[in-house]
């Protein structure tokens, strides 16, 4: 990960962007909807392969319904790699990452994913305005 410290944001909130990975793998380890919809700005996107979801409360019904069936019994990995601001109270992050099969530790190479966090100040924590993926390798 880029570890440089960038002129408006401090080593603690470079921490605390770097945090909000590890919040969406915890809520996605206790297959949590509310906790993962929590990421998000009230009028959040979430962007997957084939799939748009806006709002919060319509990505909290997406993961519950996610968890109950395409998801159930998978855990999610993924690491910062760059932390870029992009003006006061915004920040992109790109992650590395991907959905762990039941009882695997190691992500299959179909799905490995890059990941684009556009993350916002709100209430005083980092939030998600948009987050999108896209597969790592191709074919």
């Amino acid at each position: 990960m880029t570890t440089s410290t960038h002129p408006g944001l401090s080593p603690a909130e470079q921490a605390a962007v770097a945090a909000v990975p590890a919040r969406m793998i915890e809520a996605w380890g206790k297959h949590d909807a509310d906790a993962f919809a929590d990421l998000f700005v009230e009028d959040g996107t979430m962007m997957l392969p084939g799939l748009y979801v806006k709002g919060r409360d319509a990505i909290r019904a997406f993961m519950a319904d996610a968890y109950a069936s395409r998801y159930r019994g998978t855990t999610v990995t993924g690491k910062p790699i760059e932390i870029k601001p992009l003006g006061p109270g915004a920040v992109a992050v790109l992650t590395e990452g991907g959905v762990l099969p039941p009882g695997q530790t190691e992500v299959p190479v179909r799905a490995a994913i890059r990941a684009s966090w556009i993350l916002v100040k709100s209430d005083d924590r980092w939030r998600l305005a948009v987050y999108q993926n896209c597969p790592r390798f191709l074919g």
